[in-house]
Formats: C-alpha cells, sequence, structure tokens
C-alpha cells in the first residue's frame, strides 16, 4: 500500500474511506439522546424496496407515531424527493423523521425499529439509518463509503476513543448485511493493515 494512494480503500467494488479505519466511533446515547433522528435537512434515504416496506408494515406502527407526523403521512406519504434528487423519509418541521418517538428521558427512538425489536414487524429499519454515520453512494462502476461527521456525534467518537472502537468495528453487523461477510472480512483485513502500517493513534 503506498503512502500517495492513503485517501480510500478499494474493496471488490467499492471505495472506503479510511476514516473508517482511523475513526473511533461508538454511539453513545445516553449522551446525544438519538439526535441524529431529528437534526437535518432533509430525511433519511431510501430505496423505493424500503419505501414498499415501509408502506406495509406502516399500519402496525402507526400507532406509535407522533401526531404531527402522522398528518405529514397522510398529506405527503412516507417518503419524498429531497433537493439532491434522493427518496427519503417524510421529515416533520423540515428537519425531524416521521417515524421519530420517544423513549424515557427525551431519547429519541426510530418507531420502525422499536416494532421490529418487539416482534411486531420483520423489518429493522431503512440501511441508511443502520450504516449511519456512514454514508453510501452509487456511482455507475463503484460505491463510495464515507463517514459522514457531524458535531453532534462528538460524544461518540470519544466513546469510542475509549473503548478503543474503531468505525469500522462498530458497524460490524450492518456492514455485513449490506454487503456480505467476505466483504466485511476483506474490509477488516484492509483496515488492519493499513493501520499496522500507518499507526493506531
Amino acid at each position: 500500500m503506498e503512502t500517495e494512494e492513503k485517501i480510500m480503500l478499494q474493496i471488490q467494488d467499492k471505495l472506503v474511506s479510511l476514516d473508517l479505519a482511523e475513526q473511533f466511533f461508538c454511539c453513545d446515547l445516553n449522551k446525544c439522546l438519538g439526535e441524529c433522528c431529528i437534526e437535518g435537512d432533509a430525511g433519511a434515504p431510501i430505496t423505493e424496496d424500503e419505501r414498499a416496506k415501509i408502506e406495509k408494515i406502516l399500519p402496525e406502527i402507526w400507532d406509535d407515531l407522533l401526531p404531527q407526523a402522522q398528518e405529514v403521512i397522510r398529506e405527503n406519504g412516507v417518503s419524498y424527493i429531497d433537493e439532491e434528487g434522493d427518496l427519503v423519509t417524510s421529515i416533520v418541521d423540515g428537519k425531524n423523521c416521521v417515524f421519530t418517538t420517544y423513549g424515557a428521558g427525551g431519547m429519541c427512538l426510530c418507531a420502525i425499529e422499536k416494532a421490529f425489536r418487539e416482534g411486531r414487524i420483520d423489518f429493522m429499519k431503512p440501511c441508511s439509518c443502520h450504516l449511519y454515520p456512514v454514508r453510501l453512494t452509487e456511482y455507475t462502476s463503484f460505491t463510495a463509503v464515507n463517514y459522514h461527521k457531524w458535531k453532534i456525534c462528538k460524544c461518540a467518537e470519544i466513546l469510542g476513543r475509549k473503548n478503543g472502537i474503531r468505525l469500522y468495528q462498530f458497524l460490524k453487523t450492518p456492514l455485513t448485511m449490506k454487503f456480505g461477510e467476505e466483504w466485511y472480512n476483506e474490509l477488516v483485513q484492509a483496515c488492519e493493515a493499513y493501520l499496522e502500517e500507518y499507526g493506531n493513534s
């Protein structure tokens, strides 16, 4: 691995940001309270297949949604096309995901994931949510896998460093679900080789 090529790791047909190897990360929900569900200027990216799944399970989670979210869905549906042309979940007040609900202490919860963990539905949540803070960008010949650095995740970076958890390790389950075990194992090998050569600081 040459030093002048320290921009991305190529794993099969995916170009992976070195942030996945270098960045420490572990969600600290007790501090951030799930703020990523309610901050931003657009909803969570979803696929057409995910949109169809959400519409199918909507009756099961309907009563878990906030009244404002129910009104938005009645008027505009579960998704819309954002300014960048991406299909995303609908939002309330220009930022809050319609599937946000609240638990003890004001912690944000995903109504979809809540229903999944309670065994009421078989769809956990959109892949983009499960992969966050990693974002995927599809190109003609490859997929870019990048870290979305955001100030609200600073506490996750601190906790990850404290516990020695790198971003690629934290996202083992969703990355494996998305790209497969073989791909993830290749990523681990590449990240470990990079860290061994260029330092573990």
